[in-house]
C-alpha cells in the first residue's frame, strides 16, 4: 500500500505541486495583500474558496502529469527507464481513471468557484487547460516548439489564476471607491503579470532543455523537438540566448524598480525574483 501511494506522488510530480500551491499562496498574501491602496481595503475571494482554487489547479496539474506519462511509456523506458511508473507500479487502466478522476473533481470545483463569484464564463479556464494538456500528451509534444508553448504558457497561467478570481471581485467592493481617486488595481494585474511572464519563460528554456535530454528517446518515437529539428548546437545557442536575455530582463527590473525601492514589500519581491528566477536561470546557463 505504501509503494503504491509512493507511486502516485511520483506519477503526479507531487513535489511539482506544492510549488504550484506556493506560487499561488505567495502570489495572493505576499504579493496582492500588502500591494492593496489602503489597510482597510481586504481580499474579497475567500480564503476558504481560495485554497479550493489553488486544489483545482493542484488536481488538473496532476492529471496532465498522469496523461503525459501515459502516452508516453515508450519513449520513456528509452530515456529514463528507471522512473517508469505507468505500466511498472501502476497499472495503465489505474492511471487513466485516476486521471479522469482529477480531471472531474477539479473542473468541477473551479466550475462551482466560477458561478460562486458570479463569473460562469470562467469555466472555460478550467476546461481549456484540461482539453491543452490532453493534446499536449498525445500530439503538441511532438511538434516543433507546440509542445513547449503550450506547458510554459499553462504555467504562467498558474499565478494568473489567483488575479482571474480576485480583480473582479475587488472591482465590485471597491471600484467605484478607486474611480473617485482616478485609480484602479490595473497595478495588480502588472506585478502579477510580470511574474507570470518570467514563469513562462523560465519553463520554456527548461523544456527546451529537457527535450535535449530526451533526444535519443524521442527521435527513436518520432517527435519534432527543437533540438531534433535545429539539432542541438543550435538548441544550446537558442536556450543561452533565452537564459542571457531573460537574465539582463531581471536585473534591469531589479535594477530599476526594487533595489532602489524603500518598500519592505519590494524587498519581498527581490527574495523572490533572486531566488525562484534568477537563480534557477544562472543555474540552467
Amino acid at each position: 500500500m505504501i509503494r503504491k501511494i509512493q507511486s502516485v506522488l511520483r506519477l503526479v510530480r507531487f513535489p511539482n505541486l506544492l510549488i504550484i500551491a506556493f506560487t499561488q499562496y505567495a502570489m495572493r498574501y505576499l504579493i496582492m495583500e500588502p500591494l492593496l491602496p489602503s489597510s482597510s481595503f481586504d481580499l474579497q475571494f475567500g480564503d476558504f474558496q481560495f485554497a479550493l482554487l489553488v486544489f483545482s489547479t493542484m488536481l488538473i496539474a496532476a492529471a496532465g502529469y498522469i496523461i503525459n506519462d501515459y502516452f508516453d511509456t515508450q519513449a520513456d523506458l528509452i530515456n529514463k527507464p528507471k522512473r517508469v511508473v505507468v505500466g511498472v507500479s501502476i497499472h495503465r487502466r489505474e492511471a487513466m481513471i485516476l486521471h479522469a478522476l482529477m480531471n472531474i473533481m477539479g473542473i468541477g470545483i473551479g466550475v462551482y468557484l466560477s458561478f460562486y463569484i458570479k463569473l460562469p464564463a470562467l469555466s472555460m479556464v478550467f476546461l481549456i487547460a484540461t482539453g491543452l494538456l490532453w493534446f499536449y500528451s498525445t500530439n503538441y509534444k511532438r511538434q516543433f516548439l507546440v509542445g513547449n508553448l503550450t506547458v510554459s504558457i499553462l504555467t504562467g497561467l498558474v499565478p494568473l489564476m489567483v488575479i482571474l478570481f480576485e480583480i473582479p471581485l475587488l472591482n465590485r467592493e471597491y471600484g467605484e471607491l478607486m474611480l473617485r481617486n482616478n485609480a484602479s488595481f490595473g497595478y495588480l494585474v502588472a506585478w502579477v503579470g510580470a511574474f507570470s511572464f518570467f514563469a513562462f519563460v523560465t519553463t520554456l528554456i527548461r523544456e527546451i532543455i529537457k527535450d535535449a535530454e530526451d533526444f535519443e528517446g524521442d527521435r527513436a518515437y518520432g517527435m519534432k523537438t527543437v533540438p531534433i529539428v535545429l539539432g542541438t548546437f543550435w538548441t544550446r545557442i537558442a536556450v543561452v540566448v533565452m537564459v542571457v536575455g531573460t537574465l539582463g530582463a531581471l536585473v534591469y527590473l531589479l535594477l530599476k524598480y526594487i533595489v532602489s525601492s524603500v518598500d519592505p514589500l519590494d524587498y519581498i519581491s527581490l527574495i523572490y525574483f533572486a531566488l525562484f528566477l534568477a537563480l534557477p536561470l544562472i543555474a540552467l546557463a
